[in-house]
């Protein structure tokens, strides 16, 4: 069982060589945490009525602040880093694991009101592990309050979900993660175009972790281009710009030119066009769903900015100038072939496309059928 040292481990050596983004950045308060108000409203307003719970159950998806929270929580109920324990329950899942925190439990805490138990991945537990953990569910000592956090919580018992406070993690949106990119980027030295930021933010695909893992190595690729050290020009006036362009090299993201190309083929009819493009796309061994995602946002940018021209100026934000012109005059073009209906297709496509035998065939089918 591991006693917790986090908080020193993710803030120390902050604009040092190496160190990981998405610990240097990691919330420290209930204030610093992004899309989560519903979470951070209850813990709050529980801390405040001095209602707090022996057990909470929070679930989500990976990378959307499970272990941030549960941290800032226990740090805010007064909880010292000699009285926090996180346990990995995908390395610990064992009965003699849970037994061990059966007996831990039983002490007093050192030195703080309350004993806090993370459990991270706690759907990992064996039968016989989550049977020992039921027992002390429900009956803890005052003093101990259990975080559970997983990613998969229909794995979970039905009677360890209903002894638990369960809060369910949103994903962040793209904005939310493009705003980070942006802001932690900055942070760094570094200036992201909007497009740029869209991209990685894309790529993180609703993981605040992965995101940041995505622009940590462009960010480290960008300083290896420069022959500066990582970070090295956080503390200077001068931001170095990463070029939309940059960023699908390192993270080998299909090109914008491929995207803008098969948009206007479909838009067009020219659906041999449009074939040629997507053969391209699998010559460059190009991740058809991260491609399709982008196929799917420029073209309802396209439907937007024709039945929807009040966003316009949401649309510029968060694209390139030169891409904003582009959709622009496109969507501009009379009886063009982008409609509700031919975004529909392309949607049960990129659905389709996680499963197929060949990935890029429910494209072409799509592609066939709307040109």
């Amino acid at each position: 069982m591991k006693k917790s040292g986090s908080e020193k481990d993710d803030t120390q050596g902050n604009g040092a060589q190496g160190v990981v983004l998405y610990r240097k950045y990691r919330p420290q308060k209930f204030a610093d945490v992004i899309g989560q108000d519903h979470i951070v409203n209850v813990l709050e307003g529980s801390i405040k009525q001095g209602n707090i719970s022996h057990a909470y159950l929070f679930a989500g998806s990976r990378g959307t602040g499970k272990t941030s929270i549960a941290r800032i929580f226990a740090k805010e109920i007064g909880t010292s880093a000699n009285d926090l324990y996180e346990i990995d329950a995908a390395s610990n899942r064992g009965i003699d694991d849970v037994r061990e925190i059966r007996e831990s439990v039983q002490t007093l805490p050192f030195e703080s009101k309350y004993k806090v138990y993370i459990v991270d991945e706690v759907h990992m537990l064996t039968k016989e592990a989550f049977n020992a953990l039921l027992k002390t569910l429900e009956e803890p000592p005052a003093y101990v309050v259990f975080i559970l956090a997983t990613t998969e919580i229909e794995k979970l018992p039905e009677t360890i979900v209903s002894r638990c406070q369960t809060l369910t993690f949103k994903k962040p949106s793209q904005p939310m993660l493009k705003n980070d990119v942006v802001d932690v980027a900055k942070k760094e030295g570094f200036e992201l175009d909007a497009s740029s930021a869209d991209l990685i933010a894309l790529l993180g695909d609703g993981s605040f972790r992965d995101t940041l893992g995505i622009l940590q190595k462009v960010i480290s690729s960008a300083d290896v281009t420069t022959g500066a050290p990582a970070g090295a020009l956080a503390n200077t006036n001068t931001a170095q710009k990463i070029t939309l362009a940059e960023v699908e090299a390192i993270t080998g993201a299909p090109r914008a030119t491929l995207i803008n190309e098969i948009i206007e083929a479909i838009a067009h009819k020219d659906k041999e066009r449009a074939l040629t493009v997507v053969q391209a796309t699998v010559n460059e061994n190009v991740d058809m769903s991260v491609f399709m995602k982008m196929l799917l946002e420029k073209m309802r940018f396209v439907l937007l900015l024709r039945f929807a021209p009040a966003m316009e100026k949401q649309i510029a934000s968060q694209v390139s100038q030169e891409d904003f012109l582009w959709l622009k005059k496109l969507s501009g073009e009379k009886d063009i072939n982008i409609s509700s209906s031919v975004l529909l297709e392309m949607l049960t496509a990129y659905e389709n496309s996680s499963r197929a035998y060949i990935a890029h065939l429910p494209l072409e089918v799509a592609i066939i059928s709307v040109c």
